[in-house]
């Protein structure tokens, strides 16, 4: 008995040493790249697709002379500059993905991060610009882009505005719902606190609440961006509360596309970390040289029995 232990507790020493450091981006990054090659396509034609959302016209809502009762608030500029949005929902998350890594040396949850993250932001972006363009609302303040001198004209059939605003005003105006700031930095940002509640264990029972403080403040961050959107007079109310769902809800399916539920027992590593490690217990001469298995992330049976986290390889107490 004490034999059969001492020999399992090698074999596990021993594949600790094959597994820590040994998935780095130098030696399977491309690997692991080309496995998802045709996700990294489709990012490619997603961001395409965004481009494009963003180039053609909204539609055109009928807006009378009662509806502008309601569409009178000032022009103000951006509290948070579009040009942020992404720095704020993209960099800062990968960012955080990139420190992780240098601690772990896990090249397939950078990859695997980075990947659920663009899918994320993208696929909002997409859903979000579709929205915008086929609901066409005007925003709070768009009777100011519609009339900036304040002389008001009405067709006198119709009863439909006749604006003289700027164009590119004028088109970004019919774009109030659902809010792109918020739903872009809730994918973002979402993703992000999924993430870190994964990474450092907050669902593990054992009631640390700085734990959630930690997750709680990238969705902060969030609503506050949804937050000055109100402020700013550039959208209503239901449009950020449609926004940040929508940011949120996606954020969920992308990040559960490539991990495990954050309050799951192995919710730290992505699927494709433990099916290597599931390689190479069954062939841990080759471990070193292992793949995931092709760019299945399902989880195999069994496969949260007797797993060793990275935390304990770096301690050796496999």
């Amino acid at each position: 008995m004490l034999s059969c232990w001492l020999l399992n507790s090698r074999r596990r020493d021993n594949m600790g040493e094959i597994q820590l450091g040994s998935h780095t981006v130098q030696s399977h990054g491309v690997k692991v790249a080309k496995i998802h090659k045709h996700d990294w396509f489709i990012v490619i034609f997603l961001m395409m697709l965004v481009v494009a959302l963003n180039i053609i016209h909204p539609f055109y809502r009928f807006v009378g002379k009662d509806t502008m009762t309601d569409l009178k608030y000032p022009l103000k500029s951006n509290t948070v500059p579009v040009w942020a949005v992404p720095i704020i929902s993209v960099l800062l998350p990968i960012a955080v993905f990139v420190a992780v890594y240098f601690r772990r040396r896990d090249v397939y949850d950078l990859h695997h991060a980075m990947l659920g993250l663009l899918f994320s932001v993208l696929i909002t972006g997409v859903i979000t610009d579709a929205l915008k363009d086929a609901v066409g609302r005007p925003r709070p303040d768009f009777y100011w882009r519609c009339f900036p001198d304040g002389k008001e004209l009405y067709d006198r059939v119709t009863g439909n505005v006749i604006c003289h605003g700027e164009r590119s005003l004028l088109k970004d105006g019919h774009k109030s719902f659902p809010s792109g700031h918020t739903s872009w930095s809730f994918a973002g940002l979402g993703f992000l606190a999924l993430y870190l509640s994964g990474k450092i264990k907050a669902f593990d029972q054992r009631g640390h609440v700085a734990k959630l403080c930690i997750v709680f403040l990238p969705l902060l961050v969030a609503c506050l961006i949804g937050i000055s959107r109100v402020d700013d007079y550039r959208h209503h109310w239901q449009d950020v509360f449609a926004g940040g769902l929508l940011g949120i809800v996606v954020a969920t399916f992308c990040y559960l596309q490539f991990y495990p539920a954050p309050y799951h027992t192995d919710g730290w590593g992505p699927y494709a970390y433990f099916q290597m490690m599931e390689s190479s217990r069954a062939n841990p001469t080759n471990a070193a040289n292992q793949q995931p298995e092709g760019s299945s992330n399902n989880e195999l049976p069994g496969a949260h029995h007797d797993r060793t986290e990275p935390n304990d390889l770096e301690s050796g107490r496999t």
